[in-house]
């Protein structure tokens, strides 16, 4: 209910004294009956006050009554005459400073009456905003019933709340895609918001523009593997027909969500089927025709990823978080493997990789203790997949080494030191470290000197002063002096080639 309609009431007959700047057009919140002078500590912000003025005692308790309560946010002044047979005009002035509404109730007004009038009002509106909403619902459900597809609705609730809707998981996948996708760093902010926020629903801002989240279902009682409307604009200032719409619009995409997970799940004996015949070394043509029957191009070039997420829950978390990585390339061909670990076949795309490390990068602030290692092999044929699942499980090895959060491994990237110090037993490499590099984290911890990270930058600019001292925003004689400390502290001179391969391969064991 808004004021104007409180004014406009006949039967109440109360005049306006004094209209705050849009004051006609807000809604009537909470109203508070008081007689207190300082009554703002009872106030949360909104509320329409009721008071008989017994507080008033002289012209500048009007000034002490007003100021406590606008600064708690209240808006409304309704003021009966009945005690002092008008409202005083320090009171009006006071209104007037601080913006607050002021209006006058009639002595044979109860405040009563006025309260029953705006419950009676609120039940009239919550009526019509359900049967709204039944009627919106029963419209959606038939909709969906007929064919219509969740991006056809989508479209229909952006259309209706003047926002625009689309569907998205923490991965980054667009399940519906809205206007246009978001850019990659926007979907990182909403991403990285959804899965830390207190609660949902939340608001992300992405350079300025915000964007509101809604969970969609319960993804298994998990936000990794929840799907979640994302809507640009803050939801706190909607209208509430417009969250209600919403929520309803998150209810059938909660039905749609279940509809394809259980597409996915009929087809997954079918991606085991392939699987078991790839590792027992069946036909490449059974192969194949067992993998089209799953979904997959066997005539188009693939790549295979093998993936294990530790220690966060029932493995259907895990392998649910692998087929929506899948679905951005292609089908969801995902199985468990014999190890125990889940082999994924994706349909080979330019720069895969990167896109794997930033899709599985997402999901870093929502792994509290897990760790998901994630290993992927080279461009490959149907007919050459039990080499390619090798190269992804020893790729998978080393990512599993890895002590972050999410961790993508080519098998291209083990042709190198990190193939070596991932076949080390943890003991020998911490030994080593120690070894090489014990002396200067001691020097560091005592100092916060920095040579470890100055040590690292000179290494990364190929032993150039002058790039590792811009990119420190360092001197460069400061660099050189770090340097030449970390030399004496390690005993090793960072010229020769040697020595330096030694202080390299160390600080990679860290």
């Amino acid at each position: 209910m808004l004021l104007s309609e409180l004014l406009d009431a006949p039967e109440l007959g109360l005049r306006l004294l004094h209209l705050a700047e849009e004051a006609l057009e807000r809604p009537i919140g909470r109203l508070v009956t008081t007689d207190l002078l300082e009554p703002g500590r009872y106030l949360n912000g909104g509320e329409l006050v009721l008071t008989g003025l017994v507080w008033r005692r002289s012209d500048a308790d009007s000034e002490t009554f007003v100021t406590s309560m606008a600064k708690r946010g209240a808006t409304t002044i309704l003021a009966g005459k009945a005690l002092l047979g008008a409202v005083p005009v320090d009171l009006l002035e006071a209104c007037r400073r601080h913006q607050v509404t002021l209006v006058e109730v009639p002595t044979e007004v109860a405040f009563a009456d006025i309260t029953e009038y705006v419950a009676a009002a609120g039940s009239v509106e919550t009526g019509a905003r359900l049967s709204a909403s039944l009627v919106r619902q029963r419209q959606m459900l038939s909709s969906i019933a007929s064919g219509r597809s969740l991006d056809e609705l989508a479209d229909r609730i952006t259309a209706e709340i003047g926002h625009d809707c689309r569907v998205i998981t923490p991965t980054g996948r667009h399940v519906v895609p809205g206007p246009g996708e978001l850019d990659e760093e926007v979907l990182d902010v909403i991403s990285r918001r959804f899965l830390t926020a207190d609660r949902t629903p939340a608001v992300a801002d992405a350079g300025g523009t915000p964007y509101s989240l809604f969970p969609v279902g319960s993804g298994l009682g998990n936000r990794l593997t929840a799907w979640l409307l994302v809507i640009e604009g803050d939801h706190t200032e909607w209208s509430r027909d417009h969250v209600e719409a919403v929520h309803e619009l998150c209810a059938i995409a909660a039905l749609d969500r279940a509809r394809r997970d259980e597409g996915r799940m009929a087809l997954r004996p079918l991606v085991a089927d392939a699987l078991a015949l790839v590792e027992s070394g069946a036909p490449h043509a059974e192969v194949a025709t067992r993998l089209r029957q799953a979904g997959a191009r066997s005539d188009l070039p693939m790549v295979v990823a093998v993936a294990e997420l530790r220690d966060d829950g029932p493995s259907e978390v895990a392998i649910t978080l692998l087929e929506d990585v899948a679905l951005t390339v292609g089908p969801a061909v995902v199985a468990p493997g014999r190890d125990g670990v889940l082999v994924a076949l994706l349909p080979f795309v330019p720069g895969l990789p990167d896109q794997l490390r930033r899709a599985f990068g997402r999901l870093s602030p929502g792994l509290v203790r897990a760790r998901l290692g994630v290993g992927v092999s080279g461009e490959t044929t149907v007919d050459a997949l039990a080499g390619a699942l090798e190269e992804a499980r020893f790729a998978h090895r080393v990512a599993r080494a890895a002590s972050t959060p999410v961790s993508v491994v080519t098998s291209e990237e083990v042709a190198s030191h990190v193939l070596l110090l991932a076949t080390l037993p943890d003991d020998v490499r911490r030994t080593y470290t120690h070894r090489v590099l014990g002396p200067v984290l001691e020097h560091d911890r005592r100092t916060h000197a920095d040579l470890l990270t100055t040590l690292q930058e000179f290494l990364a600019c190929d032993g150039s002063w002058s790039r590792a001292a811009e990119a420190l925003h360092l001197h460069v004689n400061t660099v050189r002096y770090r340097i030449e400390r970390v030399e004496q502290l390690t005993g090793r001179d960072l010229s020769r080639l040697e020595d330096r391969v030694d202080v390299f391969l160390a600080l990679k064991s860290l």
